[in-house]
């Protein structure tokens, strides 16, 4: 066999190795590598995740570890393990994997109808990276609280209840920073002027703010209801509001768990910053994160001359509204009867 013979099978040899060598890369990098069911999950990798980390966490997802490797060592990928929230898709091969390793994909976080601020910090932290305690640190911080305005017991009117966008990776106090800016954006100047006009700062429109979202769920009444507790607080009136009465049990519990139906005598002369019954004035934080309506009814109230309400039995959710004493008691009188043939205790 001469030598151009030889080399012409050498050379078909190789080529076909190579080809071989090519298809069956191109079959590890390409075919599907995913072991799910869902269409698709996400997986987040922690802050500071070494690449053995990433790959335990990525174990479930992953149907063949060996090729996800090989592509993630070409993509480099073990030097530069981003943390965050990633989307597989069902059907996924090991190169899409990678790829998708690269894109942070965003949070949807919603918060509302909070009832205190340690609740607030369990709810977002549930929904990004950072925990409760490094929340609940960042939003008691003594020099960011000094430098806005607040204090330990009225932080929580920083937080516009909403649904926002953060990167699950997001640290707690980066999440406070953004709620600032979003706090500021909310009490714009117009929304300043109003609460002005009703003699209140932006933090006592939202502790009444507070107090009228706890008393109705109807919306349509909140601006009723805010323009009675204005009447009040203008007459130098106490609040007496039942909601602060409640938050000062459970507060004074440390039961936020409980439901409390019915307020008695005896709660009402109970000592507590948060009894509008014995304080005149506003408390000295909101009682629960009142929604937009409860805000807006504040800073429109309805104008009125009632300076009474209570629950009514014929409208339920609705309440009963009085200019006098005299008419107040009849419907107070009116409610007690009927709480009372329903057996409510507590």
């Amino acid at each position: 066999m001469n030598s151009k013979k030889i080399i012409s099978i050498v050379a078909v040899v190789l080529v076909t190795g190579l080809l071989v060598y090519g298809f069956v890369l191109v079959q590890q990098i390409f075919s599907v590598n995913t072991k799910f069911t869902d269409s698709e999950v996400y997986v987040t990798i922690p802050t500071n995740a070494t690449y053995a980390q990433a790959k335990e966490i990525l174990t479930p997802y992953v149907q063949n570890m060996d090729r996800f490797e090989m592509v993630a060592n070409k993509r480099n990928y073990p030097e530069s393990v981003k943390p965050g929230r990633f989307l597989f898709t069902k059907g996924m091969n090991s190169y899409e994997l990678v790829k998708s390793l690269r894109t942070n994909i965003p949070v949807k976080l919603a918060f509302n109808n909070q009832e205190r601020l340690e609740n607030l910090a369990g709810r977002v932290g549930s929904q990004i990276e950072a925990d409760s305690m490094s929340l609940m640190a960042s939003f008691k911080d003594s020099i960011f609280l000094k430098e806005n305005g607040f204090n330990q017991d009225n932080v929580f009117v920083l937080f516009i209840p909403n649904t926002y966008e953060f990167y699950w990776n997001t640290p707690a106090v980066k999440f406070r920073d953004k709620m600032i800016k979003e706090y500021r954006n909310f009490w714009n100047t117009q929304r300043l002027a109003k609460a002005e006009q009703q003699g209140l700062t932006a933090i006592e429109a939202t502790i009444l703010a507070s107090i009228v979202h706890k008393e109705s769920v109807k919306k349509d009444e909140r601006p009723r209801i805010a323009g009675v507790y204005l009447n009040r607080l203008r007459l130098g009136m106490p609040l007496q509001a039942d909601p602060t009465v409640i938050y000062a049990i459970k507060k004074s519990t440390n039961n936020f768990d409980q439901v409390i139906k019915r307020v008695f005598y005896t709660d009402l002369i109970m000592e507590s910053p948060y009894n509008t019954y014995v304080n005149l004035g506003l408390p000295p934080g909101p009682i629960a994160m009142p929604d937009i309506t409860a805000l807006e009814a504040v800073l429109n109230p309805e104008k009125n001359d009632f300076i009474y309400f209570c629950a009514s039995v014929t409208r339920f959710g609705y309440h009963e509204f009085a200019a006098n004493l005299s008419d107040h008691n009849k419907n107070a009188k009116a409610y007690s009867n009927w709480i009372n043939n329903q057996g409510v205790k507590r």
